[in-house]
């Protein structure tokens, strides 16, 4: 005979806290305090102007991350927004041009198009959540300049096609790697295939300083320009008062630079970054394999199992009116499960409900970009159906964190629960 569900008032699958999604951020210890201290003993808080008897701290965790990743060059900047304007502006992007992106991602990868006054075009995803290459290649037009690519929850797109269209149509690809640092894509790491990579470091990702970013490329002239946009100082240059050396090296950027404390607990958190995503992956595969022979769930199919960075477990049900109460039954049994996607509830990782981008709202009352005279393609327009696909997908999963702090105890206990739930509401 089953065991009562807890929700009708039997004992709970999982008796243990559930833990916050700080992967990260709950493991800063006595190495963070030592890097940051050591910052300040050496009164050296900007990269530029520090001390030159001491190394800079950001420097060394650019080097560290190129070397790792195998990119020729990294940036360091204040966010992952930072990081994705930057390489925009210098992938040249710009008024006229359109580029795409996928509806289901944080609303900062679509608002950094507008930022680079180019129009955005939101594209379709398929069951893996990320964004659909069919629906891209149908959305590709003369005036089509860049393509923003999200791996989003830690799954990689399928690269292969991304890329093959991306040269078939000789189009720039940003890689948006914010939920996804340290995943792959046939053996390669996410973030090395495009024209440039952006990561974050926000206090709910992966390795965290609760705010920063990183660009890795492997051309020198798009290190150079990703380096202009995020200092308009241009501190970097060998002579910064000097002539540009080429056409397209200087114009008027931001100041998206990474402060010296930032890079210092970063320096300690990226060596944790390895042991975080042996223990997330650990986690989840667990849960995977103890559900995935039950009728009426379907994980979420993913492009490279492998690569997956493992810091959630989605999975479909049959009908989206089984969710909710699926959800409110596993929450009962002691398990931090939630639904993605519901109409009436914003959620700015849901294109449906980018209000600014819908309705093309802007700052002034000059309608930039979307009435430009550089713009020589038909009007973009927007709906909240314009990705029916992803609408129903979304609507139909239900979602997981797979923090690394959890034990194998946790995720067997998590394995029973929603074994529990799906006898009675899969």
């Amino acid at each position: 005979m089953s065991e009562k569900l807890a929700i009708y008032g039997g004992p709970k699958a999982k008796t243990t806290p559930n833990y916050p999604m700080y992967p990260g951020g709950l493991e800063i210890g006595e190495e963070e305090k030592k890097q940051v201290l050591e910052a300040l003993d050496r009164k050296y808080l900007f990269r530029y102007y520090g001390p030159e008897k001491y190394p800079s701290k950001v420097r060394e965790l650019e080097q560290k991350f190129a070397a790792k990743f195998g990119a020729k060059y990294a940036l360091a900047t204040s966010s992952c927004t930072g990081a994705l304007l930057s390489a925009l502006v210098a992938c040249g992007v710009g008024p006229g041009d359109e580029v795409l992106v996928s509806g289901y991602t944080f609303f900062a990868s679509c608002a950094v198009v507008v930022g680079a006054k180019a129009i955005p075009v939101i594209c379709d995803a398929d069951e893996t959540l990320t964004v659909d290459p069919e629906d891209i290649e149908r959305k590709i037009n003369p005036c089509t300049k860049a393509m923003v690519i999200v791996h989003m929850r830690g799954v990689p797109c399928d690269m292969n096609k991304i890329m093959a269209i991306a040269k078939k149509h000789n189009i720039k690809v940003i890689e948006d790697c914010a939920q996804a640092i340290g995943g792959t894509y046939k053996g390669k790491y996410l973030g090395t295939f495009g024209d440039c990579g952006c990561f974050s470091f926000q206090y709910h990702k992966t390795i965290t300083a609760g705010e920063g970013g990183m660009i890795v490329c492997n051309d020198e002239r798009t290190y150079d320009r990703c380096m202009s946009y995020h200092d308009t100082a241009a501190c970097w240059r060998p002579d910064r008062f000097a002539e540009q050396r080429y056409e397209g090296e200087l114009f008027c950027g931001s100041n998206f630079r990474m402060s010296e404390l930032t890079g210092a607990v970063m320096l300690a958190q990226f060596d944790r970054l390895d042991g975080l995503l042996e223990r997330m992956r650990r986690n989840q595969k667990i849960i995977i394999d103890g559900i995935k022979d039950l009728k009426g769930i379907t994980p979420r199919p993913r492009h490279d199992d492998e690569g997956d960075t493992g810091i959630c477990v989605m999975f479909y049900l049959d009908s989206k009116d089984k969710v909710n109460p699926f959800v409110d039954a596993l929450r009962a049994e002691g398990v931090g499960a939630s639904s993605v996607y519901s109409a009436g509830i914003p959620d700015w990782h849901i294109y449906r409900h980018w209000k600014h981008v819908i309705e093309k709202k802007t700052p002034t009352s000059v309608n930039c970009p979307w009435d430009c005279p550089y713009h020589k393609g038909p009007e973009v327009e927007y709906s909240e159906n314009m990705c029916p696909n992803m609408l129903e997908y979304l609507s139909r999963v239900v979602t997981l964190d797979v923090p690394p702090q959890m034990s194998v105890e946790d995720c067997e206990m998590i394995v029973k629960g929603i074994r529990k739930v799906a006898e009675v509401f899969a």
